[in-house]
């Protein structure tokens, strides 16, 4: 684009349209070539998504024989992507049958079942509970809480696959802060070897080890099912689901590339990509135009995050420098003495935004957890675009955009969410605990293109100040 006015054309594409819109100077990382695995990142709103979006498609049409997966978390989140794949690539050309859009772990389940003739049988979390605590009672492992015994199980034992005692002597623990000695790890490891033979006993499966059987499959065949993966909001894979990823894709050029935000982790302890194989050093970019979100909001937002953010191997994201591209309304940040006058506020927001010219569909309204799910539906019906609008938890709003948000009920034990901070199992997970319960905020706050709006009752969450 020449100059702002060109902007402003673009901003008022039909909302579809500006959904795939891609700004020029991202056009870079749609066509570069990397002889390794490629990694672009950026604060929300520089485009990483339309970015992994025009790639996939780049890829496709380049070579009409290779099959390209798009890959993300979640499977709204998916479909959101297919959608906009069709608008970059009519399916009369041939090219949208070729890419593949899904949530990484229904491919897996897809895989696995090509390989063993039948789907995985995973372990609930109230499942997985009672057989830790059924082996540590066997076990006789006094001094270490159940609550702990099943953060170390889903934080290190299954997560990277530790599976003896000798491996799980020598595993890092990133991220764990209560240290433990050679007998305390031997004194664990009967627990865990318990659990594994229970649900090796009973046919069932966890989600990191559906990945890990999959990987283990692929990794000795020629024979992959797809030829490049492109993998959207990748700050949310773990180890297993990244070693499943590049088992399942030849390892030529352009066959991995991810995009994502270290600042919109929301899931995942970070941990080290390169001791994976996964060397993405030389071949990162940061993007650092913000043209999906206004510069108000963008700046407020920032206020919840640091300047800078470094993972495991060293590779830093700096967020400073960012430049927005528009101006828009000033966000709002109220709290409120009560539901009644918080849903007031909300809804004359969301009358005001319908009376400018946003469409129903167009806004987004997100809440922390499913209890506070009433006080944004209420809003939204005595708007009017109850029917139309998104109403959703907070982690479903990862990938999406709206032209106005409304963040409600941010309240004092709902960010951070109290049953989160209750089920810490140490230290070091409490503060990951905080620290993904403020980027969470984070992601919320930027789904909003032009209005946002954040909301809560007396004395509202800690991190309200920080906006």
């Amino acid at each position: 684009m020449a100059d702002e006015d060109e902007l402003r054309l673009a901003l008022d594409f039909p909302w579809e349209r500006w959904g795939v819109f891609l700004h020029p100077s991202q056009r870079a990382m749609v066509e570069r070539s990397f002889d390794g695995p490629a990694r672009v990142s950026g604060s929300a709103g520089t485009g990483k998504t339309v970015v992994a979006l025009h790639r996939a498609v780049r890829l496709a049409r380049a070579d009409p024989a290779r099959r390209i997966l798009l890959a993300t978390f979640s499977e709204p989140l998916a479909r959101e992507l297919a959608s906009k794949v069709k608008v970059l690539a009519p399916e009369a050309s041939g090219i949208v049958p070729r890419i593949t859009v899904s949530d990484w772990a229904n491919v897996a389940d897809e895989l696995f079942q090509l390989s063993t003739g039948r789907r995985p049988r995973i372990a609930g979390a109230e499942a997985l509970a009672e057989l830790i605590a059924t082996a540590a009672a066997e076990a006789d492992v006094r001094g270490f809480s159940d609550r702990f015994l099943l953060s170390e199980w889903t934080n290190v034992v299954d997560a990277w696959g530790i599976d003896g005692l000798e491996a799980y002597a020598q595993v890092p623990r990133l991220g764990r802060r209560s240290p433990l000695g050679p007998k305390q790890r031997e004194r664990l490891w009967s627990v865990f070897d318990r659990v594994r033979s229970a649900l090796s006993a009973r046919g069932l499966f966890t989600r990191s080890s559906v990945y890990r059987q999959v990987a283990a499959d692929y990794r000795v065949r020629t024979d992959k099912p797809f030829g490049a993966i492109i993998v959207d909001e990748a700050q949310d894979l773990g180890p297993a689901e990244l070693v499943f990823l590049s088992a399942i894709t030849p390892g030529h050029a352009d066959a991995l590339f991810f995009a994502g935000d270290l600042g919109q982790r929301i899931f995942q302890h970070p941990f080290s990509w390169k001791a994976l194989g996964i060397d993405v050093r030389g071949r990162s970019s940061t993007l650092k135009v913000c043209y999906r979100t206004s510069r108000q909001i963008r700046g407020m937002a920032d206020g919840l995050l640091p300047s800078a953010l470094r993972d495991p191997d060293g590779n830093q994201e700096d967020r400073d420098g960012t430049v927005s591209l528009f101006d828009g309304p000033a966000p709002v940040v109220s709290i409120l003495d009560s539901y009644e006058a918080e849903i007031a506020v909300v809804a004359k927001f969301l009358e005001d935004a319908i009376s400018d010219g946003v469409a129903p569909a167009e806004i987004g309204i997100f809440v922390r957890d499913p209890a506070s799910m009433g006080r944004a539906r209420s809003a939204a019906q005595r708007a009017g675009v109850d029917s139309e609008a998104t109403v959703a938890l907070m982690h479903l709003a990862k990938g999406l955009e709206f032209r106005a948000v409304a963040v409600v009920a941010c309240d004092e034990d709902s960010l951070p969410l109290q049953s989160r901070i209750e089920d810490a199992a140490d230290e070091g997970e409490l503060d990951d605990i905080y620290e993904t319960e403020r980027q969470l905020l984070y992601v919320a706050c930027t789904r909003a293109r032009d209005r946002l709006i954040v909301t809560g009752i007396t004395p509202g969450s800690e991190f309200l100040k920080d906006l």
